[in-house]
């Protein structure tokens, strides 16, 4: 019995290579969510804040019918987004249907979580001798 190997092309795939999952837990309180619509969140989720994956540590979503049947802007999505060594990210988004809180609470996540992010790679490494060199202590 023999077997076929076939040899792969040299082409590379294009794409995120190597994209690490964000660890999510995905809470649901007065309403339903089903197995699908947990699939696609956590996809869409992976979409928007794999590129920040590495500062990620964890992530946390709850969806909850505010009001109950009594109806009205009443479904809440709250994503809380814990990074590594910087303070962790709330976002919050309230809507009368379920799905534009969500997609309203994953855009917002994104920007806070970029502008966190980033104000981390902003500060200077050495803030010591700037500080010294402003009060006229090092010259050069």
């Amino acid at each position: 019995m023999s077997q076929v190997v076939r040899a792969q092309s040299g082409k590379q795939k294009t794409g995120r290579a190597g994209a690490r999952i964000v660890p999510t837990h995905i809470r649901v309180l007065g309403t339903r969510v089903t197995e699908e619509e947990r699939a696609r969140l956590r996809r869409d989720l992976d979409r928007k804040l794999g590129k920040f994956a590495s500062a990620v540590e964890r992530v946390s979503i709850r969806v909850k019918d505010v009001n109950g049947p009594r109806g009205g802007i009443d479904q809440l999505c709250r994503i809380k987004v814990v990074l590594r060594n910087r303070p962790s990210v709330v976002f919050e988004r309230q809507d009368a249907s379920l799905d534009a809180a969500i997609k309203g609470a994953l855009d917002g996540v994104e920007r806070a979580v970029r502008r966190t992010v980033q104000r981390r790679r902003m500060k200077p490494i050495k803030q010591e001798t700037r500080s010294r060199t402003r009060a006229g202590e090092i010259e050069t």
